[in-house]
């Protein structure tokens, strides 16, 4: 029963950060607008079991997806060389599909292995330069299971 009160709590959650979209943020369509090119993260927002933590880009970090016509990749590193307690590496990418607003990778390259082979099904919108991508991420080889809720800018050529 707990369960299920969770699950519902989450997906209101979830229901209510996508209904407060601005007016001008639109869904996605297909061939209508272009979601290819470099992207960097601004924010991401993880709620899991019943917690919520947001985080901002860092100055100690980079976090980018690149999507091309089929594929999608991502690349996150510190930005001190790995020289230090907080070295981080992490890579992934797969192909993708996009139907109006439901874009769903993948995921068949990823530095954390027990990640390859999943599915992720998310809702992205649109707002000039600003990409938002929400959906859930479960994994059950990691124990995740949880909403993951990014915003990204779209990188200048």
């Amino acid at each position: 029963m707990r369960r299920i009160v969770t699950v519902a709590a989450l997906t209101a959650v979830l229901g209510s950060f996508l209904s407060c979209a601005s007016k001008t943020e639109q869904p996605l369509k297909a061939g209508k607008v272009p979601i290819t090119g470099t992207w960097q993260l601004v924010s991401r927002t993880v709620i899991e079991k019943g917690d919520t933590v947001t985080t901002a880009s860092s100055k100690d970090e980079s976090f980018i997806k690149i999507i091309n016509d089929s594929h999608f990749a991502f690349l996150q590193h510190d930005l001190k060389k790995g020289k230090d307690t907080a070295a981080v590496f992490v890579a992934g990418g797969g192909r993708y599909s996009l139907k109006d607003s439901l874009y769903s990778e993948h995921l068949e390259y990823c530095s954390a292995r027990n990640w390859e082979d999943n599915d992720f099904a998310f809702t992205i919108t649109l707002k000039n330069d600003t990409l938002t991508q929400s959906g859930v991420e479960k994994v059950e080889s990691a124990g995740v299971n949880r909403i993951n809720i990014e915003r990204y800018v779209r990188v200048k050529p």
